[in-house]
Parts: structure tokens; sequence; C-alpha cells
């Protein structure tokens, strides 16, 4: 319990060290450039606080849990010798973590409510919601995919360089012909899936997959994964706006 105290204070340190540059930054133009008093100082202190505390407890939780336990699933995974097991898993793992992602909710809920303000959907709570689950349900099957990509890539030992300039071709080329009001949320929701519940398990699988097969370095093959996770919605999205 006290090593667990200790560690805390210590990513409490951490965190700190990393917010500061963001305060310095908002003082200096508050009240060196805009010379304006700080609105509701007592407030912000405390959402501050409660930034660095919350903060710190999520790489505490990381560091104690999802890191752990994504590298051993992927051990356990390798071991079993399933290939398809592990496909599965991987698939799963992908559309699991980001259909459950804040950062995706609150932008395909945006998104609806953008869409529906525009006239591209009706403007009923019904519509919304189906618009708003579609998009999170594409995003989810994308990451998905990705991560299946991603574990082949690993275990086949290919150049992460080559699959990402080609995906990114991609993009570019079904921009031309993607609709316009599309682009820009396909574009958001390539960044949104990377995000506090995403992020964590897939590195994890993907240096735990790497560490456990012989001739994979961790460093070069284990990571790769979130490239890919950012990637395929923008291909996704920009498919499902021209489909539907």
């Amino acid at each position: 319990m006290i090593a667990v105290l200790k560690q805390f204070l210590r990513s409490l340190l951490a965190s700190f060290k990393d917010l500061l540059p963001i305060i310095l930054v908002i003082s200096f133009f508050q009240l060196v450039v805009l010379r304006q008093p700080v609105p509701d100082l007592g407030q912000i202190l405390a959402g501050g606080v409660m930034v660095l505390v919350g903060l710190s407890l999520f790489v505490q939780g990381l560091q104690l849990a999802l890191f752990p336990l994504g590298e051993e699933m992927a051990y356990s995974f390798v071991r079993k010798g399933n290939l398809w097991l592990l496909l599965l898993f991987a698939f799963t793992l992908g559309f699991g973590t980001t259909v459950a992602e804040p950062a995706l909710i609150a932008i395909a809920q945006e998104a609806s409510e953008i869409a529906a303000s525009g006239g591209v959907i009706a403007d009923v709570e019904e519509a919304r919601q189906r618009y708003a689950t579609g998009l999170r349900l594409v995003v989810a099957l994308a990451v998905g995919f990705a991560l299946l990509v991603g574990v082949i890539r690993i275990l086949k030992g290919w150049p992460v360089q080559y699959l990402i300039i080609g995906g990114y071709i991609g993009v570019v080329v079904m921009t031309g012909f993607a609709p316009k009001e599309i682009i820009g949320i396909a574009y958001d929701s390539g960044g949104v899936t990377t995000s506090t519940v995403t992020v964590p398990l897939v590195a994890a699988l993907g240096i735990g997959l790497a560490s456990s097969i012989r001739g994979r370095d961790p460093l070069i093959d284990g990571f790769g994964l979130i490239a890919f996770a950012s990637l395929t919605p923008m291909i996704f999205v920009m498919g499902y706006g021209m489909l539907f």
C-alpha cells in the first residue's frame, strides 16, 4: 500500500510538470497580453486540482492494470497457438474499446446535431440518435479491422511504413469522391478513436504480441497499431458517407 502511495505521489508530481507549460502559457496570455483578471478563479483552481488528480490516477491505473492486462493476454494467445482466436480477440478488442470511447460518443452526438441543423438528416431525436449510433459503429468496425491488420503485420513482420503510406493515399483519393458533409467528420473520427480507453489496451496488445514472438522487436514491431486505429476510421467513415 505504501509503495502504491509513493508511486501515486511520483505520478502526481510528473503530471504537474506535464501540465505546468499549459498553465504558464494560459497565465501569460491572460495576465500579460489580455491584461484581464482570471474569471471564476476559485472554480478554475478547483477544476485544475481535479484534472491533476484525475490525470495522475489515470496514469497510475494504466501502469497497474491496463498495460499488464493487455500484454498478458497477448502472451496467452500466442502460447495457445490459435491464430483465429488471436485475430478475433484483436478485432473485438478494437471494436469494444472504440464503442466505449468517451471522445467518440461526444463527437458522434455533436455531429448528429450539426447534421440535423444543416438539413442532412431530419431534425428529430430518433434520426439524430440513429446517425450518432451509425457513426460510432462504423468507427468501431474500422478500429477492429485496423487491429486485425496490425496483428497480422506483427505476425508476418511487414514494414509498417508501407501500410501507413498506402492507407493515407487511399484517404486522399477518397476525399475527392466523398460527400463534403462527411469529410470533416471522417478526419476528426480518426483522432477521437485514439483516446483514453483505446490507446492503452491497443498499445499493450502490440507490445505484448511483439515481445512474445521470436524475432520481433517490441520497439520496431510492437508500435504502429495506434497509427492504424487512427487511419482506418477516415476511410470507413468516408465510405459510409458515399454509400449511405
